[in-house]
């Protein structure tokens, strides 16, 4: 039996000490680590088993870390993390305390640049590329690993923009696989199929348009010809790009077979690569499927109708409608300011438009949201999903932000539903017809109600609710957060008193003037950042018409909240039932 190489590579250093003939044993090595780890452990999967043989080719040819390797995203870099240092605690990945799903510059040298979101490799390398230059560094490698799905957004092509016109010591390599989550759109996507088929003439080759010398495209998973071509390409000067192609899923038969359901599938048989299917009877659904089930009940009885999303069809399960109605849905792929803008254009032409975007991938738009949606003040239906914490993807997906940067924009009303109900009624009332644009935010994971499919009732805009009375003390709470809030409440009689306010902005005053002509003491919770939200719009309001009562703030501190499993993060911003139930308990 061959000896197993993986343990012997603490670094990259010993990675280069390895023949060239053993790498092929390495790559199936890396690749069944892994499979071991991440079907016990759960975690991102598809991407990094497409990029083992690329992976190892880099860190083989360049001098890592003095040479800078740049991942787009970070879904796929688990390989990388394994090979620099951290393969003795990868089992912690993605947990409370371990190490981050993503690469992160505070983990290690390896990883150059904090990345999660899409699209950023391209002008991260070439900053640190011109960056070198300016120091006098003519030598050090600069290269950025990119997907198919990542290049088609804006933010990448305004590097590649850029790039074209210097002479960077720069490498762009193209993961080619022709899917990010869900696969890839558009008519990029099209250009690429037409020249991995040797369809499109060379002349017509858009990235040497670009100034870039071109190679490709090469089989990803031929470790020999991969290396080969970096071999080559570390030589040549300026911009470089080589377009590989690859398989995500590579070597477990099922995630190549269904590479959607395999990015991320939770636990499954290393062996089988079956998943290990949990109970959904009788459980509460999950938001995104209230969300994706209700607009294809009113898409099916309002033509005007239309749905949007940034490369999340499954994810935001707008893929019901997409299904039903393909004419009136769109994934317009990574392009979270075209999504906005686009559906600006639509509500210019009476359509009722359904723009869904995770919450952290919002700020990406932030300024379309004012200047194209806001300021001209068009009724956009705006749904934010994974909005809070949203566990073990951390600190580059929690979508605990959206409040404070909603909250100040003028025209628009923010709204967060305390369950399944609320948010099924609130996306019923915003098609009826709503003056202003509205943003609705619901979190990753199931709700709280089993039967939510009830008849639709038209919500007023503006209005809190009291979910339970009380005397000297109110807790009012913003979102799904305030079931944590009934939940800890329980064990008590009258004494605190409980409201539930949807609607962030407006607020609703006149319960507001009560509560505060009521109660001593007000404790204001959400599962947003403290700085700025709902919390904070309740002190201005208490400011400004000179209330005294003492107001306590909960929410997520002004820090950025890391990676692990949901109990953990909330008893760390102390918004879990427990911490609420001590709190309570001096009231």
């Amino acid at each position: 039996m061959p000896e197993n190489l993986l343990s012997q590579v603490q670094n990259p250093s010993d990675l280069r000490r390895l023949p060239e003939n053993q790498l092929p044993q390495l790559a199936r090595e890396l690749r069944d680590f892994i499979i071991d780890v991440v079907s016990v452990k759960e975690g991102h999967l598809g991407a990094s088993l497409g990029v083992v043989e690329l992976t190892i080719a880099l860190h083989y040819v360049f001098n890592t870390p003095e040479d800078i390797l740049v991942w787009d995203v970070g879904h796929q870099a688990y390989g990388h993390k394994i090979l620099t240092g951290r393969r003795k605690n990868f089992h912690t990945n993605r947990q409370f305390g371990g190490i981050s799903g993503f690469p992160k510059r505070s983990e290690s040298v390896y990883d150059t640049f904090g990345v999660g979101h899409s699209s950023t490799a391209i002008s991260a390398a070439l900053g640190m590329a011109i960056a070198s230059k300016l120091k006098g560094d003519f030598n050090k490698k600069h290269i950025a690993v990119v997907g198919d799905a990542s290049i088609a957004s804006g933010m990448a092509f305004e590097g590649l923009n850029h790039a074209g016109v210097t002479d960077a010591n720069l490498l762009v390599i193209l993961n080619d696989n022709a899917i990010g989550i869900d696969p890839s759109v558009g008519a990029l996507k099209n250009y690429l199929t037409a020249v991995k088929q040797g369809k499109n003439p060379k002349q017509n080759n858009m990235i040497k348009s670009l100034n870039f010398d071109y190679s490709g495209p090469i089989d990803g998973h031929d470790i020999v010809a991969v290396i080969a071509a970096l071999e080559r390409l570390k030589n040549v000067k300026g911009p470089k790009f080589l377009h590989i192609i690859t398989t995500k899923g590579k070597g477990l038969k099922k995630a190549e077979e269904d590479q959607v359901k395999y990015h991320a599938p939770g636990k499954f048989d290393k062996n089988t690569g079956e998943i290990h299917l949990k109970s959904e009877e009788n459980l509460p659904p999950k938001y995104q499927d209230v969300f994706g089930l209700t607009v294809l009940d009113l898409a099916k009885a309002n033509e005007k109708i239309i749905g949007i999303t940034p490369a999340m069809p499954s994810g935001s399960s707008l893929k019901f409608m997409m299904d039903a109605f393909p004419e009136r849905a769109f994934d317009v792929g990574i392009a979270e300011q075209h999504a906005v803008t686009l559906a600006a254009g639509m509500a210019t032409q009476g359509m009722i438009v359904f723009c869904n975007i995770y919450s952290t991938f919002l700020q990406r738009a932030y300024d379309q949201v004012i200047h194209d949606v806001a300021l001209q003040d068009l009724p956009v239906i705006f749904c934010l999903d994974r909005a809070g914490l949203v566990g073990e993807d951390g600190a580059t997906h929690h979508g605990v932000f959206d409040l404070a940067y909603l909250r100040c924009i003028p025209n628009i009303i923010v709204y967060a539903p305390l369950n399944e109900i609320e948010l099924r009624n609130i996306l019923y009332t915003a098609q009826l017809g709503l003056e202003h644009p509205i943003a609705i935010r619901y979190p990753r994971g199931r709700g709280v109600t089993i039967n939510w499919q009830l008849p639709f009732e038209k919500i007023e805009i503006g209005k809190a609710n009291c979910i339970k009375i009380g005397k000297n003390t109110a807790i009012l709470s913003a979102g799904t957060i305030g079931n944590n809030v009934i939940t800890a409440l329980a064990a008590y009689e009258n004494e605190i008193a409980h409201y539930d306010f949807p609607f962030i902005k407006p607020l609703d005053e006149k319960l507001l003037h009560e509560i505060f002509a009521q109660f001593e003491t007000v404790i204001t919770i959400e599962d947003g950042t403290i700085k700025g939200g709902f919390g904070s719009g309740i002190t201005e309001f208490a400011a400004f018409h000179q209330y005294n009562s003492k107001i306590i703030v909960l929410g997520i501190p002004d820090e950025f909240i890391e990676h692990g499993d949901m109990e953990s993060l909330q008893r760390f911003s102390k918004i879990d039932v427990k911490s609420l139930q001590n709190l309570f308990s001096a009231y």
